[in-house]
């Protein structure tokens, strides 16, 4: 592939351990997975607000109890943030509407990551979702190959609704190594008719317990095929777990990027990758 370029582009103060993000008009919104807020920060005057997602919320959960929000998608004015699906209290899908600043609604996912946990033969030891995209009609969640079956699993589910019936697919995806190390899914958007994805190489076998960071990727899938285009290393040392779309132009497409630096610290850098259309 052609050069691409790497930078931090800035680095906000009340924010620690960023897992995703969403670019729309001048505002960055931002969820941590220890956090209990969804951030808005405006990228102009620098402004940072926190929108409360669940009852009570701090800014730094204890692992034991945090929901472990890792996803964050939207369609229209709805973003939908999620939770791992990890362990039992991570099971949560909510609804924020961006215009009103409120949450729409709560659900408990439990039933349906069940579900996709025996129809993609996960271990619930196994399973966890760090990626979500909804187009509308179809939902892409990425469960993250991190514990010890290595299952870097896209599941398609085809609804309107999670709330109604729907089909289900699963399609299992080998990425690349560094060390020796099987990179996994950690976020994943939708440009037009591809998917842009990043994955992480952490040593580690379980999807509790972090491990030594070995580097991070960028690909692409085409969503008619749902096979890999491209893989890129962009990074030795950085954990990236958040990923949306910034602008394209001039036969480039650059996108923000966050990083979860595993840490009660409460900042969050933010970098801008530049990569050639091919």
């Amino acid at each position: 592939m052609e050069k691409f370029t790497l930078e931090i582009l800035f680095q906000i103060i009340g924010i620690g351990s960023a897992s995703g993000l969403f670019y729309n008009n001048d505002a960055l919104y931002i969820i941590g997975d220890n956090s209990g807020f969804l951030y808005e920060y405006n990228i102009q005057n620098q402004q940072l607000n926190q929108h409360p997602l669940i009852d009570n919320p701090t800014q730094n959960i204890p692992k034991n109890l945090k929901p472990d929000f890792e996803s964050i998608t939207h369609h229209n004015d709805t973003l939908y943030v999620f939770g791992s699906g990890s362990t039992e209290n991570r099971n949560k899908m909510i609804e924020f509407d961006i215009k009103s600043k409120k949450v729409l609604q709560k659900n408990n996912l439990v039933d349906i990551y069940g579900l996709m946990q025996s129809f993609g033969e996960i271990k619930p030891e196994d399973f966890n979702l760090e990626g979500a995209i909804f187009d509308g009609e179809n939902w892409y969640l990425f469960n993250r190959g991190n514990g010890v079956s290595n299952k870097n699993t896209i599941f398609t589910i085809h609804a309107k609704s999670l709330g109604e019936e729907f089909a289900l697919i699963a399609v299992n995806y080998k990425l690349p190594k560094i060390k020796g190390v099987r990179s996994s899914f950690t976020d994943a958007i939708l440009v037009e008719d591809k998917i842009y994805f990043l994955s992480t190489a952490e040593d580690t076998k379980s999807t509790y317990d972090d491990g030594e960071i070995l580097g991070s990727f960028i690909g692409r899938i085409d969503v008619k095929t749902m096979k890999i285009d491209f893989t890129q290393k962009i990074t030795s040392t950085n954990k990236f777990e958040g990923l949306t779309f910034y602008k394209k132009e001039n036969n480039k497409i650059e996108f923000l990027l966050c990083e979860d630096n595993d840490t009660d610290v409460l900042e969050t850098k933010i970098f801008k990758l530049t990569l050639p259309i091919k």
